[in-house]
């Protein structure tokens, strides 16, 4: 990526971006045409290719217009996974596996299915193979945006190695919902959130951890633009694995009302409390956020102030906004102190969100279709619940 200072009509200053990946080029700015046909003076492009995104990675891009009337660019991934479709039920029917599709399917999950306990025949090699390509392909499609099935995705990649029927049934499954469910679009909004600062509190936390400030980078360059709020959204589901009963971490980041970066990840410790489980999925969150804040700066970009972090365990955001509170367990108090002095640094607040209005419950737990899955979609995705 490389950026340079220019200026609007107006004066106000403002950077331009150029970024390329591999034979990829996007340019952002006032005249970004202007730049691209600089750069195709010295390296010539595809005739005809500089002009609005089209398709970018497998992912269409174009601009969509919100119920607010704010123009944002929306990225879908339907054709990525109508293709994805079309290649599965080809190889089903060439290879007679003895399987296919299913139709109409609601739900991404099958009802009842638990994996980890799953003890029905292990795949042969070839087919194994082509679970383990079902699964890489399922991957690309949660990356170009498809967070609705994140959680299904990691729980069957956790059986790559010795995948076995039950394990292809569900990822067929899956397969089927995305068809029943292809049009789904993430749409990149830059309007700003409503946040109730009611629900973060600022309290003095010298007497605890000194003088704490946010690491900056050393030479990022001085923010230009409008400055951007930066909100977490995390949440785990504990011991739902029956075997060896780790939690699940999950976590959104949104920069103003765009969702940037997702996860779904299994933990690497068995916490014995809900507690524990959910401080270790916030300290995660946190991490990760400390990277985009790092990085922003680098890019030049103003941020508003701290990120502000919600979660559905009032235990965890009681101890993380009193710095009164005291927890000993070693393995929980590294995760305590952590995220405190984040917060005692400013770089973040944490503040209650109901489950219900957490849609960080969608990367940690197999919710069934019914209105809570939907109405947690929808403050992910665009177009998904439509009628066509």
């Amino acid at each position: 990526m490389w950026f340079k200072e220019d200026a609007y009509s107006d004066g106000e200053p403002y950077y331009r971006y150029i970024l390329l990946y591999c034979d990829d080029c996007l340019s952002i700015g006032v005249d970004a045409a202007k730049e691209l046909k600089k750069l195709d003076h010295y390296f010539q492009m595809k005739p005809g290719s500089i002009g609005d995104p089209d398709v970018y990675l497998g992912t269409k891009v174009k601009p969509t217009v919100l119920p607010s009337g704010v123009v944002a660019w929306g990225l879908s991934s339907s054709k990525y996974v109508q293709e994805a479709i079309a290649n599965v039920e080809r190889y089903l029917e060439t290879n007679a596996m003895g399987k296919k599709l299913k139709t109409k399917v609601k739900s991404p999950w099958p009802t009842g299915y638990e994996p980890e306990l799953d003890a029905s025949r292990e795949l042969e090699t070839k087919e194994a193979s082509f679970y383990q390509h079902l699964i890489g392909v399922l991957h690309w499609i949660v990356e170009l945006g498809r967070v609705d099935i994140i959680t299904e995705v990691s729980v069957l990649a956790s059986y790559l190695c010795n995948p076995r029927d039950g394990h292809m049934d569900a990822a067929l499954h899956l397969y089927g919902y995305l068809r029943s469910k292809h049009n789904a679009r993430l749409v990149l909004d830059p309007s700003y959130p409503e946040i109730d600062q009611n629900d973060f509190k600022e309290r003095n936390w010298d007497n605890f951890y000194g003088d704490v400030k946010e690491e900056l980078p050393p030479d990022m360059p001085k923010p230009l633009g409008k400055e951007v709020d930066l909100r977490l959204y995390v949440d785990s589901s504990h011991a739902n694995d029956k075997v060896n009963r780790r939690s699940r971490s999950g976590y959104f980041i949104f920069l103003n009302s765009a969702l940037i970066q997702w996860c779904s990840k299994k933990q690497a410790t068995i916490e014995t409390a809900v507690f524990g489980a959910e401080f270790v999925a916030m300290k995660i969150g946190i991490e990760v956020m400390r990277g985009i804040r790092y990085k922003l700066r680098m890019m030049g970009v103003r941020l508003s102030g701290p990120t502000y972090v919600y979660g559905d365990n009032m235990s965890v955001i009681h101890n993380t906004q009193r710095p009164e509170s005291t927890l000993k367990k070693k393995s929980n108090s590294i995760c305590y102190h952590a995220i405190r002095e984040s917060v005692a640094m400013k770089e973040s607040l944490t503040g209650h969100v109901s489950s219900k209005e957490n849609p960080a419950d969608i990367a940690t737990k197999l919710i069934p279709s019914g209105q809570l899955r939907e109405h947690l979609v929808r403050k992910l995705l665009h177009d998904i619940y439509d009628e066509h």
